[in-house]
């Protein structure tokens, strides 16, 4: 089967280095990567990649100018392959530079092709009862190059199920988890995320470091397919479980506010790192980073998270402040204001352009200096 991995804009490269590392090649292109795989590699896929949103199985590729092209071409799919009868079946569709350019028609051509189809197969007439297990189809169209897809997923693999109490803003767990992919963060290293909130950034460090496979404790679209195994999935989290490390980390996890440290203690249990991280109430002017060669990440509040810009700026000032102390130390941080660099008071190494759910946020990189 021809599958894609889908990530937010910008973390292509790490998506498909992670894929790559899992033993699969790859083809990249915006906002995916697509691979190689059979129904293994659809479970193996869900349950590791930490940057990815979801995976999908490419069922149909062709070019379509007219709506009666799009309805023969997605009626020529075997859907029989892949839905069963009861088959509940939701329709998204997107068109981009495109002959074909109302998605609600676009949806409605899909639908209908597919139905007629399994009425065809099936010798059934009159509506298809769409009771049984959800198949999420998304007809993509670009430049009048059509991709029809079934989402193996089903919710956002950024739901990792260990997260039940956030903050405001929260950051999304594959998110974060791309932001430690990012750095040059190893598990023997120090590290200190210094407006923690609700704790994401520093979990996910740490169940990275314990190789935790990022899907163990959650569920996927895929097992509730007819065609799909049930062993697999599970040999897969029982081989991943055996495979956890138990190692000794610093992580270091602070925050102004008290009561975001008692919820990111919270989520550290359900993760099953809370032993692995320090946390504690600390205001980034009152920090004090001790040792070398260490990494701070951080997603502190910024515009569209706190109205007070003028509090803010004083933060990234103290930021600068504090950070300076650590020369040895590589500094990652995500924020919106495109003037931070002004008020922390030093350029970045290098700055790369993210987008934060609709938000764009520039990830600015400064990086050690090395001790002689």
């Amino acid at each position: 089967m021809k599958l894609i991995a889908t990530m937010s804009s910008g973390f292509e490269a790490i998506t498909a280095r992670e894929l790559q590392d899992l033993g699969y090649e790859t083809q990249t292109e915006n906002g995916k990567v697509y691979f190689d795989g059979e129904y293994e590699d659809i479970a193996k896929a869900n349950l590791w990649l930490r940057s990815a949103d979801r995976i999908k199985i490419i069922v149909g590729t062709f070019e379509a100018t007219s709506f009666e092209e799009l309805f023969d071409k997605v009626y020529a799919i075997a859907w029989d392959k892949w839905l069963p009868l009861n088959a509940a079946f939701p329709i998204k569709a997107r068109t981009v530079k495109s002959e074909l350019h109302s998605e609600r028609d676009i949806q409605a051509i899909t639908k209908k092709a597919i139905v007629n189809k399994m009425a065809d197969v099936y010798m059934r007439r009159g509506r298809l009862p769409e009771s049984g297990a959800t198949f999420q189809i998304e007809t993509r169209i670009h430049k009048d190059q059509v991709e029809v897809t079934i989402d193996t997923t089903g919710a956002s693999l950024y739901k990792r199920g260990y997260r039940v109490e956030h903050g405001v803003a929260p950051l999304k767990e594959n998110f974060a988890a791309a932001m430690i992919l990012l750095t040059v963060w190893h598990p023997d290293m120090p590290f200190i995320d210094p407006t923690t909130g609700s704790g994401t950034i520093a979990i996910e460090a740490a169940r990275l470091a314990r190789n935790i496979a990022p899907g163990i404790q959650r569920n996927f679209a895929f097992e509730d397919f007819d065609w799909f195994d049930s062993k697999i999935i599970t040999n897969l989290k029982e081989e991943a479980r055996a495979n956890e490390k138990d190692i000794d980390l610093d992580i270091f996890a602070s925050d102004i506010d008290g009561s975001m440290i008692d919820l990111a203690k919270l989520n550290a249990h359900d993760a099953g790192v809370l032993h692995d991280i320090q946390f504690k109430q600390v205001a980034v002017k009152d920090l004090k980073i001790e040792g070398d060669d260490g990494v701070i990440i951080t997603n502190p509040p910024y515009g569209q998270r706190m109205s007070d810009m003028e509090t803010v700026r004083k933060l990234y000032k103290e930021m600068g402040t504090v950070f300076s102390t650590a020369p040895t130390w590589s500094k990652y941080i995500l924020t919106s204001d495109l003037e931070f660099e002004k008020y922390y008071g030093q350029r970045a190494t290098k700055k790369r352009k993210l987008y934060n759910g609709s938000i764009r946020a520039d990830y600015y990189q400064y990086w050690a200096k090395r001790r002689h």
